[in-house]
């Protein structure tokens, strides 16, 4: 409150209205191509990810990697995100956050170009830089979007999301006929460098305006980790990514032990990460019109529960029913976990100790679920096991998203 005010005394101080309104439409324009380039810088933090997966096979071969390298491959970045991100808002203290941002989108594109080139150790070494890099942008971001879009950051947070998930679906898509046309899985993934230094070119205006206020504030983070509420969005992320990569994991191979061929169980999977985008950007908008987000918790987390038993024990016949109620309840679940950063925080500064602590542990959390998934599966020959943990996570998505989703604010 005190820093609208301060700025509205500024303004009020300058002089009369009409010369107000040049600059009110001046600052509106940039928060409108802020918005475009973080919208833009998001669907980077996926792209270069998602896209190893369609065309693992093809670097297996190429370079005689293992399934256990592979799998190391997989799981680096996701590891690389629990690392990195609780140390991102002390990072802060050193540079401001927009400087932060596109030095991680410099070494995004390094590490893409990287990846393909150098052999089995480029990949590698590549794969973790790109890790690195977009977890310090993941947890910078939400306290932009907070200092700049402070009325509407719910909705902005879903924007965000969307653009998470539009990045990865068209990476998803992309890769492997890029892969066909261009003849080689290395110039297929080094691809993705030409967005990601596209987006660093578009955040450099971002540096150049960045104000002395901004720069300041940003040298104060918090220590949230002995604060309850921050523990419930940081479980509520945990679980929600824990559910996520599980699913995306394992659901093929869940699908052709029922009896579904290889390639129905990849359109299936297609099909539910297509429909979660409606509620990636519909759940914020609707968890902020009420009191508070646990109505819209409950309804989409009782969408993943019946959409997670139908996928794996209901009629196969309905299988793409079963994909598209759970993607309804989870592309809003995870549109609402990233809101809750900037909802439960007062300010920036708190928005970007939260989301780096409940990215680091949450990320943890969903990089060991597919392993235990795994393992479950191995040990008793079937699902059911398997089912039992999954809604086991599900119910202590509920519970903590219920906590978390609470109107109040992280002291």
């Amino acid at each position: 409150m005190s820093d609208n005010s301060s700025e509205a005394n500024t303004v009020i101080n300058k002089g009369p209205a009409q010369k107000s309104k040049p600059e009110r439409g001046k600052k509106g324009l940039a928060q409108v191509l802020l918005l475009i380039t973080i919208v833009y810088v998001a669907m980077n933090l996926r792209a270069g990810l998602i896209s190893v997966g369609p065309v693992i096979d093809s670097i297996g071969k190429s370079l005689g990697l293992s399934a256990t390298a592979l799998g190391v491959l997989l799981t680096l970045p996701v590891l690389c995100f629990g690392a990195f991100a609780p140390f991102a808002p002390r990072m802060l203290k050193l540079q401001s956050a927009e400087r932060l941002i596109l030095f991680s989108l410099v070494l995004l594109t390094g590490g893409i170009v990287l990846r393909s080139n150098l052999g089995s150790p480029g990949l590698f070494v590549g794969t973790f830089l790109l890790g690195l890099a977009i977890s310090v942008v993941m947890v910078l971001l939400p306290g932009i979007i907070k200092r700049h879009f402070p009325v509407n950051a719910g909705l902005m947070m879903g924007l965000y999301s969307t653009a998470l998930a539009a990045g990865a679906a068209t990476a998803a898509g992309v890769t492997v006929p890029m892969e066909q046309w261009l003849g080689d899985w290395r110039l297929a993934l080094g691809f993705w460098a030409v967005p990601a230094v596209l987006a660093a070119l578009a955040w450099v205006p971002q540096v150049r305006g960045e104000s002395a206020f901004s720069a300041r504030q940003s040298t104060a983070v918090p220590r949230l980790r002995s604060n309850w509420l921050a523990w419930q969005v940081t479980l509520f992320m945990g679980t929600q990514g824990a559910i996520a990569y599980s699913i995306f994991g394992w659901l093929p191979l869940i699908l052709i032990d029922r009896g579904l061929s290889s390639l129905d169980a990849g359109f299936v999977l297609a099909t539910l990460m297509s429909i979660q985008l409606s509620t990636s950007i519909t759940g914020p908008w609707i968890a902020t019109r009420g009191r508070d987000q646990r109505p819209t918790i409950f309804v989409l987390m009782m969408l993943v529960a019946v959409g997670f038993l139908g996928l794996i024990y209901g009629a196969t016949s309905a299988v793409y029913i079963w994909a598209g109620i759970f993607g309804l309840g989870f592309g809003g679940m995870f549109a609402v976990a990233m809101a809750l950063l900037v909802l439960r925080s007062p300010n920036p500064q708190v928005a970007a100790a939260i989301s780096g602590m409940s990215q680091g542990i949450g990320y943890m959390i969903a990089a060991v679920a597919p392993l235990i998934v795994g393992i479950l599966h191995e040990y008793t020959g079937d699902w059911n096991a398997v089912a039992a943990f999954m809604m086991l996570l599900i119910a202590g998505a509920l519970w903590s998203g219920l906590l978390a989703g609470r109107a109040r604010f992280i002291e």
